[in-house]
């Protein structure tokens, strides 16, 4: 629980700000064109150096990186809640993604490592995969909350008592091997595969507001993709990798990566346009939306601690994850039929439920498979290239169907406008009709996540009388 509550406030602190966000930008005096770094300037900063924070976990401790990230990460939310500039609160935001990069890994990690029996295994990566699907909508729900009673700038500041109640129990609690003090940091891999990571994440939410065909953007994206390219070609040379070639290698690994990928591009895409659909189309206050996605945050919990948790510890993981994309895509498909007078109980509810469901029998499985096996000593790295692969899907799946979504927008209320006494109302078909469109193309990366998943996540299901992790899973390279 201690690990658990680490990682659901990294997960929340993604989306909590964003119905806090037009508040903040009164009262420091934002333009709209730089309110967006408010959420960009951490997931930036979490997604690119996540690589960088598996590595020095391993090198130093998870343990003694977990405390330190904690600290840090409650020291930057009081910097932000304190913030009286816009300078200020982005560079507390940026500082809040860089520690929530060493504290992600190490905390996987740490579960990774404490929990080796597959009964115990399968419980507790079953609790962490309900907190890491449901933290982006607990986010929503605390900041209504919060902005709607309190003050936006609470939604730092509660950070500081989740990390110091966090630091209390990881100092009485865990336990951990030490840091792995032979090994060095792999510089030349952290300046290219860190800097890759931070090019390509930065281009991809740039596209949402600049357009996928300016300069700037198509720069970041080309930068980043020949530093990524670098850096690939280096792990295969250089004599202490930042990641071991042989953890992307192996068939079942990479696969529970790009499904993780996959599966948070599609449901990131659906946080956004739900969030936007509910306060702008049908009018719901903040707290009302962030309650309105409560069914979606009961249902991954249930799908998480009541079916993975169960099913793990005695089917092969490709067996939860193909009927959770399966799930999850038909609940998407359900709101593609969505309209400007489309009730919640009817339409909205039931797909929320699917989804949550789908998402629920997913994450428990990818977390536990992707970092079953694993060496001790890469147990940090492989941890962070799990949380890469969530963060960079969701930055990529957020900035893609957004611009899908304005552009089918654009061209339908240019094909459907012809008396201007009905702007308004075209206007609001126009936005749902752009949602949609772009919800079938978060349908259509969930079935690429379930088709990948049957294709390459060939991991039997555990030996239930291993006392270890060891013989969990088989590895296909």
């Amino acid at each position: 629980m201690v690990i658990a509550l680490a990682q659901l406030m990294v997960v929340l602190d993604a989306t909590i700000v964003n119905i806090a966000l037009p508040s903040a930008q009164r009262d420091l005096g934002m333009s709209d064109g730089n309110r967006q770094w408010v959420v960009t300037a951490y997931t930036v900063a979490f997604g690119g150096l996540l690589l960088l924070g598996g590595r020095v976990a391993d090198l130093v401790g998870r343990k003694r990186t977990f405390v330190i990230g904690l600290i840090g990460f409650a020291g930057a939310s009081a910097l932000g809640g304190a913030a009286v500039s816009p300078g200020m609160l982005f560079g507390a935001r940026a500082l809040q993604g860089s520690f929530a990069a060493v504290l992600a890994p190490s905390a996987l990690s740490l579960v990774t490592t404490t929990f080796t029996a597959p009964k115990e295994r399968a419980k507790a990566f079953g609790i962490y995969g309900a907190l890491a699907g449901s933290g982006s909508a607990i986010g929503l729900l605390t900041g209504g909350l919060l902005t709607e009673y309190l003050n936006w700038r609470w939604c730092l500041y509660v950070n500081v008592p989740i990390a110091a109640l966090a630091v209390f129990g990881a100092c009485a609690l865990l336990r951990d091997r030490p840091g792995n003090r032979g090994g060095r940091l792999d510089v030349r891999g952290v300046v290219m595969g860190c800097g890759g990571l931070v090019c390509v994440v930065y281009g991809f939410g740039e596209a949402a507001a600049r357009g996928w065909t300016d300069p700037f953007v198509l720069a970041a994206l080309a930068g980043g993709l020949a530093l990524l390219a670098a850096f690939a070609w280096w792990q295969t040379r250089a004599p202490s990798p930042l990641l071991p070639p042989q953890i992307i290698k192996d068939r079942t690994r990479a696969g529970c990566f790009l499904t993780m990928a996959l599966a948070v591009a599609g449901l990131f895409g659906i946080f956004l346009f739900m969030s936007y659909y509910l306060q702008v189309v049908l009018g719901y206050s903040p707290l009302r939306t962030g309650l309105a996605f409560l069914p979606l945050t009961a249902a991954i919990i249930t799908g998480s601690t009541q079916i993975s948790a169960r099913f793990l510890q005695r089917t092969a993981p490709r067996a939860l994850l193909v009927p959770g994309m399966l799930l999850a895509s038909s609940g998407t498909l359900l709101l593609t039929t969505l309209t400007v007078e489309a009730e919640y109980a009817t339409r909205v509810l039931p797909a929320m439920v699917l989804m949550g469901l789908g998402m629920g029998l997913t994450f428990t499985p990818v977390f536990a498979t992707a970092t079953a096996g694993v060496a001790p000593h890469d147990a940090g790295v492989t941890s962070a290239t799990v949380n890469t692969a969530q963060q960079v899907g969701g930055s990529i799946g957020t900035a893609l169907l957004n611009t899908i979504a304005t552009m089918s927008s654009t061209a339908y209320v240019a094909a459907h406008l012809r008396d201007p006494a009905q702007q308004a109302q075209i206007t609001r078909e126009g936005i749902v009709h752009g949602y949609t469109v772009a919800l079938w193309w978060s349908a259509g990366l969930m079935l690429l996540a379930g088709l990948i998943a049957a294709l390459m996540v060939t991991a039997k299901a555990p030996d239930r009388r291993a006392p270890t992790d060891a013989p969990v899973r088989e590895s296909v390279a």
